[in-house]
């Protein structure tokens, strides 16, 4: 594989604004406190009608053990002199999964990550590239920051389509989940599930990189072409899915059920190598199999990246 050839977007003027850190820090723990109730947390609730949904602000400070201006002022955006102990004990009041957790620190806390806040150029190791080859009937692919795709093999080109073929800037999943109808199709089920994946490992990475200005020219332009992204956008769910199973509609093959790994490359955790497979001897696992001896020749400009 050509490691030269899939590489992230790298449009020549960038917007140079980036996200808004306290409206992401706000938003996101306004979202949080929104989803619990009183009963919940194991507080009492006085009156039928509640102004606010959720928690209000004065019970989640009390959850957490703070005074309610203090927690106001997080609550505004204003992170500056937090300490990680009051993190952790709001993250505990809102129940917080340890994915949401590490987002709340990176939005509260930025000065502990000044090393993540400018992004380096993605590339793709030659090593990577051709352990991405010798995976012969597997699709596999591996996926970088703002959900950009930067290696890929022959199979995921048969699975998922001729990535070779499009513009660099469009070798992206979320541009492909929301833009792209045949990516609708192919997910058909399972695309509401993946378009909401895709969303929070956005909002993941926006909290590690909120200057990143490709990162927010990807907001923006998904947030004006794709109504669902938005809707989506606006929830501020995080998560991280190292593993599961997808249920696909190929138009050569069919129906396909298929498990996925995502594992995270060691020496640079901003890469993730995901892989797909089916049960043996299954109808899926045929259908892989088939879909390899078609795809070999198809995809061959993909893995090299030829237009």
């Amino acid at each position: 594989m050509d490691e030269n050839a899939p590489r992230g977007p790298q449009p020549p003027e960038p917007p140079p604004e980036g996200l808004d850190r306290r409206a992401e820090l706000s938003e996101f723990l306004r979202t949080r406190r929104a989803r619990l109730q009183p009963h919940d947390v194991g507080l009492p609730s006085y009156g039928r009608h509640r102004r606010v949904p959720g928690l209000r602000r004065e019970e989640l400070a009390q959850l957490a053990g703070v005074s309610v201006a203090y927690y106001t002022r997080l609550e505004q955006g204003n992170g500056r002199n937090v300490s990680a102990e009051v993190l952790d004990a709001i993250a505990r009041a809102l129940r917080l999964t340890d994915a949401e957790h590490a987002h709340l620190m990176h939005l509260a806390k930025p000065a502990a990550h000044k090393k993540k806040r400018v992004p380096r150029a993605q590339k793709l190791r030659p090593a990577v590239g051709q352990l991405l080859d010798a995976m012969d009937g597997v699709p596999a692919y591996v996926v970088g920051r703002r959900s950009d795709i930067l290696g890929w093999n022959r199979m995921a080109a048969a699975l998922f389509g001729d990535w070779g073929r499009l513009p660099a800037e469009e070798r992206n999943w979320a541009r492909l989940v929301f833009l792209d109808d045949h990516m609708r199709e192919l997910f058909a089920d399972t695309w509401e599930q993946k378009s909401s994946d895709i969303v929070s490992f956005l909002r993941m990475d926006a909290g590690c990189y909120p200057n990143d200005p490709l990162l927010s020219a990807l907001v923006g332009e998904l947030s004006v072409k794709s109504e669902e992204f938005r809707r989506l956008w606006a929830t501020h769910d995080v998560r991280e899915k190292g593993h599961g199973v997808k249920h696909l509609r190929h138009p050569l093959v069919g129906e396909l059920t298929l498990s996925f790994e995502t594992m995270r490359l060691q020496d640079n955790s901003e890469q993730s190598l995901v892989t797909y497979h089916a049960e043996p001897g299954s109808p899926s696992a045929e259908g892989l199999r088939l879909l390899a001896s078609w795809g070999a020749d198809a995809a061959d400009s993909a893995r090299h990246g030829v237009s």
